[in-house]
């Protein structure tokens, strides 16, 4: 594949991507990470941390972009949502970050593949039995902190691992936890996973996986070109997409690409041995 051509097919992914995360709330590194290692045929490893670098300019670019939809005040006034979760994410996602450098690499493509399986089982439960602002699980109290806390690492480890921002896990867990409305849940999940990325991001700093940011420079400023323009036009049509129908759709095509991605890149890897 030509430099030229990469170059036009990572802006036109990330653009794609992006606008996916600016319309639901999420960093579309899920969708990313697929790309990277079956399109772009780079290691899990690499494929991680080049998606972590996108998925930050991402949220950021998400996150700005719905403010005229999410005032900052609505934001402001659920900080307690957000730094409960945020407590527990920051120490998961540095936890994980850890154990994913030293982590051997078969293990570490099989554990990919099952999270990204989970993840699109999550996005289709979402979209069949729908997620609404009702009442919260559990009041407020000691006993919703430590469940917020749990969830919290739970979902740092994911994000770390698959260099995501965890809005699949974020949002439900803010509806369903907190009681709070999906669209205001997106928004907060993107200012929880912000710190959250950039935890793992500089935990992985520390390994020699690291210098792919350097080799993919070039792929890395086109496909982030396109992820920021696309989460931008994502964050403009909140209020006219129904997120329900395009999470279903969403799920179904993580499953049959994070499934068809990785059995791929096994094949090629039994085969560079044989």
């Amino acid at each position: 594949m030509t430099t030229h051509r990469r170059s036009s097919q990572g802006f036109v992914a990330g653009s794609l991507i992006g606008a996916l995360g600016g319309l639901i709330g999420l960093g579309g590194a899920e969708f990313r990470l697929p790309v990277l290692v079956s399109l772009f045929k780079l290691g899990t490893l690499d494929a991680i941390i080049l998606n972590k670098a996108m998925s930050l300019l991402v949220v950021v670019a998400a996150l700005g972009s719905r403010i005229n939809v999410i005032p900052l005040e609505q934001l402001v006034s659920h900080r307690d949502v957000a730094l409960n979760l945020l407590a527990g994410s920051l120490a998961g996602a540095w936890w994980a970050a850890g154990h994913a450098i030293t982590m051997p690499r078969r293990w570490l493509d099989r554990i990919i593949m099952l999270m990204l399986t989970g993840l699109a089982l999550v996005m289709l439960s979402e979209a069949w039995f729908g997620l609404e602002g009702a009442a919260p699980l559990i009041d407020s109290g000691a006993m919703r902190w430590v469940v917020g806390l749990i969830a919290g690492f739970c979902i740092g480890m994911v994000a770390a691992l698959l260099g995501v921002a965890g809005g699949e896990l974020l949002i439900p867990t803010i509806v369903l936890l907190y009681g709070v409305d999906i669209k205001l849940a997106g928004s907060l999940s993107l200012v929880v996973s912000l710190p959250t990325m950039i935890v793992g991001f500089v935990r992985y700093s520390s390994s020699d996986a690291f210098v792919v940011l350097r080799q993919e420079r070039q792929l890395l400023c086109w496909m982030a070109a396109g992820s920021i323009l696309g989460a931008t036009l994502g964050g403009m049509l909140l209020d006219l997409v129904s997120t329900h129908w395009m999470m279903g759709i969403l799920g179904v095509i993580l499953l049959i690409s994070a499934i068809k991605t990785f059995q791929h890149a096994q094949r090629q890897k039994e085969h560079s041995c044989s």
